[in-house]
């Protein structure tokens, strides 16, 4: 195995899944290295919940291969999946049980060796920020609490793989806060896929993005990407003095015209068109007072919303 295949802890080929005549997941790829944090996004429906089930073993798909850490998940199912940590999206946590107890209970089930399961609960503990509390009952934490718990038992065994589903739904700013540096903290030593519908949370967190509607991936690239999508095809239009938000929006070449500012517009561009000479020209000829015409650079919720109307509508 040369180096590069060696950082791969995630490769699945041609994923597809289908429940009687619905087609939840189609021909996906994915692939995810080493130290990577992948956000997983999607609207409801998309297959990401489906997808993860697959990566983790819990169901078989109806055609594709996966490989964790170059370990065939579906050859060898016992050594792939000790190389991954999991937590869905209600955490399987026993409330009755203190958090220490729970989590010795997972490494145990994870066959954490019994020389190094207390050195590996206490890591797990630390991590998570959960040492005060080891000796308090599960059902007496806070949401934000019972998530680092459900984190704890996911990594205590130090996988390769972290698959997080909605880990900070329901929580409040400053949980979500805490489990993001968490999140942080564990891209340093494995590789964490992250699947969430709050967007700001990905772009704080992830260094790549995978898009998945209808089954399959519409965007797989990079944060920094982003600002590269759709380059060109946006405008911030500034204008001392500005007509109607509609008049704008009738300028042949214009799809979308939105405030962005004082006045400020956010002007996105039809499918083949470039509404930008006339915009200048209008401008001049009517005194709109043109001050400002720059590419605006796409934000991630840009680019789902434009990548998830565009699949809607083909």
């Amino acid at each position: 195995m040369n180096a590069t295949t060696s950082e791969i802890t995630v490769s699945a080929q041609g994923l597809s899944r289908s429940f009687g005549a619905h087609t939840a997941v189609a021909g996906l790829n994915l692939e995810l290295k080493r130290g990577e944090i992948l956000g997983f996004l999607g609207p409801n429906g998309a297959g990401k919940t489906t997808t993860m089930q697959m990566l983790t073993g819990n169901l078989a798909p109806s055609q594709g291969a996966i490989k964790i850490c170059g370990i065939d998940l579906f050859d060898e199912p016992t050594t792939a999946k000790a190389r991954i940590g999991y937590l869905p999206e209600t955490p399987p946590l026993y409330r009755e049980l203190t958090v220490r107890e729970y989590v010795d209970l997972a490494a145990r089930l994870h066959r954490v060796p019994k020389t190094t399961r207390g050195s590996a609960v206490d890591t797990a503990l630390a991590g998570c920020g959960l040492t005060d509390v080891a000796k308090k009952l599960i059902g007496t934490l806070s949401k934000g609490y019972q998530q680092r718990v459900g984190i704890a038992q996911a990594i205590v065994h130090r996988p390769d793989v972290v698959i997080l589903d909605e880990p900070t739904v329901g929580l409040d700013p400053n949980q979500i806060r805490e489990i993001r540096n968490l999140i942080r903290e564990l891209g340093r030593d494995c590789s964490v896929i992250l699947s969430t519908h709050i967007l700001p949370e990905v772009e704080s967190v992830c260094d790549r993005v995978q898009i998945l509607h209808h089954g399959a991936t519409v965007f797989n690239d990079t944060i920094a990407a982003l600002n590269q999508f759709q380059g060109g095809r946006t405008i911030v239009l500034g204008l001392k003095s500005p007509p109607a938000a509609a008049e704008l929006g009738a300028v042949p070449g214009v799809a979308r015209v939105a405030p962005a500012g004082e006045r400020l517009f956010r002007v996105t561009f039809a499918d083949n068109g470039d509404p930008t000479d006339e915009l200048v020209r209008r401008a001049v000829n009517q005194g709109w007072g043109l001050f400002q015409l720059t590419p605006a650079q796409a934000s991630l919720e840009d680019v789902f919303g434009s990548l998830t109307r565009r699949e809607e509508l083909s």
